[in-house]
Parts: structure tokens; C-alpha cells; sequence
């Protein structure tokens, strides 16, 4: 039987250290994390590669159930894949498992509760880009790459490949902006 941390932050600004740390703490002898919006399961690689590893016996630790994910159906989904595995799901804060049937009761309304948190931030963030357009104050978000780069690499004749090695993203951003200009 091994414990099989997992650890997840939304952003590529956000620490890991403190998950980490506590999961390591509570005997997680494999330790995985990633950072990702956890909306989804859709781009959490390292949470597919510890589901797949998981075997009979094993437990899957999170700090808390928001690690797993925001969604109520995603996290069930994944409790449910651990279980088909044989394998256990436990939240240390607060502490809950799968082992017993409670467990199952409380991580559903704590799955319930994740997923409606999401739906709050997302409303107060609309909220504040809706006040920040009426007061002016709203830009949009941040260009992350120098469009007049691209189209000097472009005028120099280089091609949407090479000015995406260049650059350090994909051909699609560099198609993008070619045909927006």
C-alpha cells in the first residue's frame, strides 16, 4: 500500500511548497503536483498519471478537496476511478477518507461547496471587470507576446515556425497575429 500525494495551485505565480511539505509530512512516499486551473480535468497530466498508477490498496492524499477540483462531477468522477482501483481518497483539512461510508457523504457536499466557490469568484470577478469598464479603468489583459517582434521577424522573412522558436510559443500565436496585422 503506498500514499500517492497530489498537489495542485491554479497558477504558474502560486507555491506549491506548503502542499508539498504536508504532504510529505503525512508519509506520501510519491509526491506529484502541478499548476492548473483545476476547473477541469482537461491539461492536469500529473492527476491522469496518478489515477493510472494507482493500485489496490494505495491511497490518493490532497491537502484539501479543491486540490482534486472545483468541479462536483470531477471530483466524484475521480473518487470513483480511485475506488474502481482498489484505492482510497484521503483530505487532510479537513481530515476525511474514503474509507467509510461518511466519507463518501462529506467529500460530496465538500465537492458541492468547491464548485460553487468557483462559481463565486467568477461572478466577483466579473463583477469588478464590469466596474472597472464603467469607471474606465479597464484595459483587458495583458499582451503576452511582442507582436511587433513577430512582424519583424516575419518582414525579415523568416517563417511562422522559426518565429515561434524565436519567440517561445506556437505556430497558431504567430498565424494569429500575422493575419490580424
Amino acid at each position: 500500500m503506498a500514499r500517492i500525494g497530489y498537489a495542485r495551485v491554479s497558477t504558474v505565480e502560486q507555491d506549491l511548497e506548503n502542499q508539498l511539505a504536508r504532504l510529505r509530512t503525512e508519509g506520501c512516499s510519491i509526491v506529484r503536483a502541478e499548476k492548473v486551473s483545476g476547473g477541469s480535468r482537461e491539461g492536469r497530466a500529473e492527476l491522469a498519471t496518478v489515477i493510472e498508477f494507482l493500485r489496490p490498496g494505495d491511497e490518493l492524499v490532497v491537502t484539501r478537496l479543491d486540490r482534486l477540483g472545483r468541479d462536483t462531477r470531477d471530483v466524484l468522477n475521480l473518487i470513483h476511478e480511485a475506488e474502481q482501483r482498489g484505492a482510497f481518497v484521503t483530505v487532510l483539512d479537513p481530515h476525511v477518507s474514503t474509507r467509510g461510508e461518511m466519507g463518501h457523504v462529506v467529500l460530496t457536499v465538500l465537492g458541492m461547496v468547491a464548485q460553487m466557490e468557483r462559481r463565486f469568484i467568477k461572478e466577483r470577478q466579473r463583477e469588478g471587470i464590469e466596474r472597472a469598464k464603467a469607471e474606465g479603468l479597464y484595459r483587458g489583459g495583458q499582451r503576452r507576446l511582442d507582436r511587433d517582434r513577430v512582424m519583424t521577424l516575419s518582414a525579415e522573412g523568416y517563417g511562422p515556425a522559426a518565429i515561434a522558436r524565436a519567440i517561445g510559443c506556437s505556430r497558431m500565436q504567430v498565424y494569429r497575429i500575422l493575419q490580424a496585422r
